[in-house]
């Protein structure tokens, strides 16, 4: 793989602690949501860092998408929900789901580009068959 960008960040105290990126852009203080028994609040979380991400890229490519195939759409806007949970054997992992709009296409259409950038989306290719993820749109 030819790197075309190294983002780094730190995090101290895992969830109950504080994560930086190495240019210090991102310097937030997590916490325990209150549904995994912390004390929630005005803090995110590794899942809500997650879902940012995916949704930004996921956006990202579902517009490259648009653009190589020449289609006329609205501005998108994808919603990425991040879920963690127990498997049967006891151990934790993560399903998301991402919900596009795809304003100015019929339903058909917005299908193919949801599943394209699925295909084309890094965050995608690197959880595909790890998690897993349910994709939905509407125009």
């Amino acid at each position: 793989m030819k790197i075309l960008y190294t983002a780094a960040a730190t995090a101290i105290g895992g969830r109950e602690g504080h994560v930086k990126s190495s240019d210090g852009v991102l310097d937030l203080d997590v916490r325990t949501p209150k549904e995994l028994g912390g004390s929630g609040g005005a803090y995110t979380n590794p899942e809500q860092l997650f879902a940012a991400g995916y949704a930004a890229c996921f956006d990202s490519a579902l517009n490259l998408v648009i653009r190589m195939g020449k289609i006329e759409a609205g501005e998108t806007a994808v919603t990425a929900k991040v879920s963690l949970g127990k498997t049967e054997e006891h151990a934790y992992s993560l399903a998301v789901e991402l919900h596009a709009k795809i304003p100015g296409v019929d339903l058909a259409t917005a299908e193919g580009l949801i599943a394209k950038a699925h295909e084309v989306c890094p965050y995608s290719n690197a959880t595909r068959g790890n998690i897993e993820v349910k994709l939905t749109v509407e125009v």
